[in-house]
């Protein structure tokens, strides 16, 4: 490995390291008490030195929720195969409540953690746009096949969407132990089951 080389490949640890930091001090302090200091005081690092990485905490953040939609992303579209659009549709939102379960601090992060300081909302959550938009072409594919036909097409969308995030959210912040006595998998699971009995309804 040539010097260069060693010296990017630390760079891009550095830079991991950064954002597991981050991570870590965003969940626990959220975005308002959250500072590049607190994030490079958990690595023993130089807030200084954090500037050359990251222009400002706001960068951090939204590095770390576009990791968290590239995957969930990546994840719904290894659906793609699945011929039935219905199918396919109910198969996401299984796929949806499995990312929440398994990359909590992800879920976090892209949809609960508030971020105080806003940007031009062209410059923000592109990625996150074109989830919304892979679920909104699913949706518009049911319809040509006579599914959903009376429904506004983005309307729709968000309601599904919604549906599908409130039982990740109850999940995510362990509100889920009020109900019924029943467990966080059986509360996921059965009852993201009487949303599709809903859906085959309509």
């Amino acid at each position: 490995m040539s010097i260069a080389e060693r010296k990017q490949e630390e760079k891009q640890e550095m830079h991991q390291r950064i954002l597991n930091a981050a991570r870590k001090i965003f969940l626990e302090k959220g975005y308002e008490k959250t500072s590049m200091r607190n994030i490079a005081a958990e690595i023993n690092y130089s807030p200084g030195s954090l500037y050359f990485h990251f222009k400002d905490k706001t960068e951090i953040f939204q590095e770390l929720q576009k990791e968290g939609f590239t995957l969930l992303l990546n994840q719904l579209k290894v659906l793609n195969s699945v011929a039935d659009p219905f199918e396919r549709l109910k198969a996401s939102g299984r796929v949806f409540i499995q990312f929440a379960q398994e990359n909590k601090d992800y879920y976090n992060l892209m949809f609960m953690v508030e971020e105080t300081v806003k940007e031009p909302s062209e410059n923000r959550f592109k990625i996150a746009q074109e989830a919304i938009n892979h679920m909104c072409s699913m949706i518009g594919d049911c319809q040509k096949q006579g599914r959903f036909k009376e429904m506004d097409t983005e309307y729709f969308t968000f309601m599904v969407l919604s549906a599908m995030h409130g039982i990740c959210a109850l999940f995510c912040k362990d509100r889920t132990t009020s109900f019924m006595n029943k467990t966080n998998e059986e509360l996921m699971e059965n009852g993201y089951e009487c949303f599709v009995a809903l859906l085959e309804k309509s």
